[in-house]
């Protein structure tokens, strides 16, 4: 006997791992030249030098035991203090080492987080749609519930209104995610200051810490000038969960933190939690060597430019062929009208020409499918063919 849900959860793959493994199947036959694969977000940009040359550093520089061995549970003091030491500089706040809890990426930051928070099993964490798939996972395997919220059809900022329409009593928190993965839309400062508004009313009114977790993994990769505002300066109680793996190009290696600034609302409680939900699901000791790697790169990101000419490439050309997009102001993907009213027979469609692209659905934002451009600039304009082959196939019928 194994547990059903668990059962289930490796049974049936992520869409967006489905067809990254299609894709691979495929290749082998008719030649990764000829497949057109849009489907995950693993950065094709090199990661910055200053990775390579901290990591032979190390090598040469540092005891085995050093690198490889364990750090405090919760991470090296070192390296929290130089985050902190490096955050303080950029966003001139107060942060200290024991502000931060050192994590195996976003996905344990969040996974800690939500168990941390969650009481019983009737608190509710709220997500705005379109919203990673795994948030629903996360959620569901702190043992709360999952309520999800859709964005403005329009621009895509948060509809404040119909947020508070949903938080209850039994709201825990609201996860947000700017830059957003699926559209690349940055939350607005207007924006964000509504909802901070709206959490502050709500607070009050149910005389309890409402916790805004912001999952950041794609904050340095904007365009345009723009600048991803830094969320505690709007709410206090927000809870950062921040991953290396986009910034850094450094997706396999699995580093990032869990920051808890001191004036969220019982913040040694929070902390404490926290460091007993990594315990509870064996997130101790985050890699030691890319700890002190990441120190050593503090403000450094992979050359974003490459994206922002992919981003531009790939918006101008399927523009001009007439799909409806969403212009993208950060990560790397982009949003797509689906020609269909079903994304998924839409993205079935695109795979007669080798196109691998994932539908929406499972964004929680249906119609729609997202299009990851951090891939090989090339494998853009070879795709134009078949995107062209793609809509004519829908004006044919």
């Amino acid at each position: 006997m194994v547990s059903k849900e668990m059962y289930e959860l490796g049974a049936k793959r992520s869409v967006i791992r489905d067809l990254f493994e299609y894709g691979k199947q495929k290749a082998a036959i008719v030649g990764k030249e000829n497949i057109f694969d849009f489907s995950i977000g693993n950065p094709t940009v090199p990661a910055p030098e200053c990775v390579k040359e901290s990591i032979i550093k190390l090598l040469k520089t540092k005891k085995s035991d050093e690198i490889h061995g364990y750090t405090s549970a919760q991470g090296d003091f070192e390296v929290r203090k130089n985050i902190a030491d490096y955050m303080n500089g950029k966003f001139n706040c107060q942060l200290k080492a024991e502000n931060f809890y050192m994590t195996c990426g976003a996905a344990a930051s969040l996974s800690i987080t939500l168990k941390a928070l969650t009481v019983s099993s009737e608190d509710e964490f709220i997500i705005i749609a379109p919203y990673f798939p795994e948030y629903r996972v996360f959620i569901k395997n702190a043992g709360a519930k999952v309520i999800a919220v859709p964005a403005d059809p329009e621009d895509f900022q948060i509809q404040v209104n119909l947020l508070e329409k949903a938080i209850d009593f039994h709201t825990r928190g609201i996860i947000i995610n700017s830059p957003n993965n699926p559209s690349g839309v940055v939350y607005s400062e207007k924006t964000l200051r509504s909802l901070a508004g709206l959490l502050k009313r709500k607070s009050k009114e149910y005389k309890k810490a409402l916790y805004l977790i912001s999952d950041e993994p794609y904050r340095e990769i904007v365009y345009d000038g723009i600048q991803v505002p830094y969320i505690p300066d709007y709410y206090e109680n927000t809870i950062i969960c921040y991953s290396y793996s986009k910034s850094l190009s450094l997706p396999g290696e699995r580093i990032g933190y869990i920051l808890i600034p001191s004036f969220v609302e019982n913040a040694r409680d929070v902390y404490t939690a926290v460091c007993g939900a990594g315990r509870s699901l064996g997130y101790v000791c985050a890699p030691s060597l890319f700890q002190r790697v990441i120190m050593q790169c503090l403000g450094k990101t992979s050359d974003i430019a490459l994206y922002d000419s992919n981003r531009k490439l790939l918006y101008d050309g399927l523009n001009k062929m007439g799909y409806r997009c969403v212009r993208p102001d950060g990560a790397f993907y982009l949003f797509v009208r689906s020609l269909e009213e079903n994304a998924v027979d839409f993205s079935e469609n695109a795979k007669k020409f080798n196109l691998l692209i994932v539908p929406s659905d499972d964004f929680g934002c249906p119609g729609y499918v997202r299009i990851s451009y951090c891939v090989d600039p090339e494998m853009i304009k070879r795709s134009f063919y078949a995107f062209q082959k793609l809509k004519d196939l829908y004006q044919s019928g």
